[in-house]
Parts: C-alpha cells; structure tokens; sequence
C-alpha cells in the first residue's frame, strides 16, 4: 500500500512522511510564512503546510470559543488568514526551494481555489473529517487525501473511509487528538496499531499536538508512516497553535530522531559484524581456578568462567565438570578441548 505526494512515495515501505504545520502561526505575515517554508526545508521536513481559510464560506461569525483561542475565531481568520494570491505565491516559493508546498482547505470553495491553483494532495483537518458533502466534491478532483481523525469515532471514521475508498481516493488517516494541548494520557498511541488493522487500504500517520516530540518518535515506532507537526518561528509569539508548535530546531531533531528510529526498526535477530570483535572478549568462557594436574578428574572448585570469550563456552561447564584433564593446566588458563578428555556415556 502507497501513495505518491509529488515525486514522494509514501507507505509502509518508505520513509516516514514529516510534514511541518505552518497553520496560521504567520499570523498573515507573507514572509513569515515563506521563512517558515524555509526553516522546514532546512531541517529535513518533507512537506510544509498551510491553511486556506475563506471565514464566511467556513462559519459562522458566533462560532464558539475553546480555550486555545484568546479572540473568536472568525476575527482571528478575517484578520490573519492569507489570501489565494499569497497561497498562489507561497506554493511557488517552495517549489523553488524544493519542498512540497500542503494546505488545508476549511471549506468547499477553499478546496476549489487550491484545486485551481494545482495543490497536489488536500490535508483535512479533524473538524472536516465527518463533513461528508463536501469530502465527497473534493474527493471527485482526484488528488490524494490526508485525513486527520480527531475527536471521532471509530464509527464516523469508517464512514469517511467508505466514502473515499469507494472513490479511489489515495488515503492516508492520520490519528490524532484534538486537544490543544493533549492531555497525555488521552494520547492512546495503541489506536495506531487498531487503524493499520481497521483500514488496510488507507496509510496510517499521526499529528500531534504535544508541545514535546516524545509522542511522535513512539508513534513512528507502533507504525506511523505520516507524522505531521505544527511549527513556530518564535515560542514566545502568541496565536491559537502557540502552545502545540515546536520551533524549527525541535524540528531538526525530530526530523533526525525519526530518521535514525527508522533505521534502528528491523526484525532480524543475527550476530552483527561489529558485534562479532566485542563478542570475543565479553562472552566468558572455562578457565582453570587453581593447578589441574594430568590425569587429575576436574572438580567444580577447579574452574570457573571468566573473559575472554575464546576458549571453551561457560554454558558447557556441567560437560567439563567430571572430566580428565589430559595434561597439566596451570591456574587462571582458559581451557581447551584439548586439555580434558571427556567419558562417553
């Protein structure tokens, strides 16, 4: 199972796809935006990601408030939200510096301006996930479809699954909790491992809204094939994301911690070669404690194991204990198979 995100394949035989959450951390500020383009860049994100907000088509003026907002959202949109024309310019900006340009569309329209404009893949976000009318349009252009799952049930899941997989739609599905910040103990990382069994036809990520990366490295570790992180400049810059937004240097660990995590995620138990060298001398092997004579019958008060690993294996000490020692063996003196001559049963 995969998908492809520009020239990216994305599943369980590729790497972990890390997409920076720029949202609206740029608070309209064009070349904040772009900055943010290029700090993920940087730091090795694979994609970095927007949001396309048209307030009016998307809600309400009274929307309720929750208490990640300090101002209604509505206001907050009309005043920081970029406009088509900066998408249009942001998306060129990072197809110039080699990074896939993402966005969120938070209404119909929003997706049809972003459809236009030739986004490649559509990020929806929690509070769109059960939004079947309009999953179902977007679903007609085509393109791939990350789907976060917050705050849903299993059930309304299987439904948006339906639908886009009846569709054809490339999926991925995106486990998440919508809480800003999670509580940890609501994180449920487990669920990671239900989706992979409950949707095999769908990629199975994560976005996190910890303001720590510990979450992240675990989900990568249990199966996530997408991981997906806001981002900041500045952690000292107020706004609705603030308090779940990583800078951009957490963003570089992150970015290397999943990278060695995915190297370190193989099944094989071997003997490695650089293990082979620190195996001769940390395994213990059979070693006289005091003076054998030849001939003499070899007691449990004569041997013991000790370093290095060369000689005759410690495990095989209730073998050596009863034997006959073939010649003299001087105390602390590994023992060899040539030392002792052992009665056949």
């Amino acid at each position: 199972m995969e998908i492809t995100i520009g020239k990216r394949k994305i599943g369980y035989e590729h790497p972990v796809y890390i997409i920076a959450e720029g949202c609206d951390n740029h608070l309209g500020n064009l070349d904040v935006a772009k900055e943010m383009a290029r700090q993920a860049k940087l730091a090795g994100a694979d994609a970095i990601k927007f949001q396309h907000h048209i307030p009016d088509e998307e809600m309400l003026p009274d929307v309720p408030m929750s208490d990640n907002f300090n101002m209604p959202l509505y206001e907050f949109l009309k005043k920081y939200a970029l406009t088509l024309e900066q998408h249009i310019e942001l998306k060129k900006y990072c197809e110039s510096i080699g990074i896939q340009y993402l966005c969120t569309p938070f209404s119909w329209k929003a997706a049809q301006e972003l459809n236009e404009i030739g986004v490649e893949a559509f990020k929806i976000g929690s509070g769109e996930m059960t939004d079947i009318p309009t999953l179902k349009k977007m679903a007609s252009f085509g393109k791939p479809m990350i789907v976060s799952t917050g705050m849903s049930t299993f059930e309304e899941i299987d439904r948006t699954y339906k639908l886009l997989r009846d569709m054809n739609v490339p999926l991925v599905l995106m486990h998440c909790v919508s809480e800003y910040p999670p509580v940890y103990h609501d994180i449920n990382l487990k669920v990671i491992n239900q989706m992979i069994e409950r949707y095999p036809e769908a990629i199975i990520g994560h976005s996190d809204h910890t303001p720590d990366l510990f979450t992240c490295f675990a989900a990568v570790a249990l199966g996530a094939k997408v991981i997906e992180k806001h981002v900041i400049l500045d952690k000292r810059q107020p706004g609705p994301d603030q308090s779940v937004s990583i800078d951009f240097y957490e963003l570089a660990t992150l970015v290397e911690g999943i990278r060695k995590i995915e190297s370190a995620m193989g099944n094989e138990k071997i003997i490695h070669e650089r293990e082979k060298q620190i195996r001769k001398w940390a395994f213990r092997s059979i070693v006289s404690l005091s003076d054998i004579k030849a001939g003499e019958i070899i007691t449990e008060d004569m041997i013991w194991s000790k370093r290095p690993g060369t000689g005759i294996p410690s495990y095989f000490m209730d073998k050596i204990i009863g034997a006959k020692a073939k010649r003299f063996i001087p105390a602390n003196t590994l023992l060899s198979w040539d030392d002792i001559e052992i009665e056949k049963e």
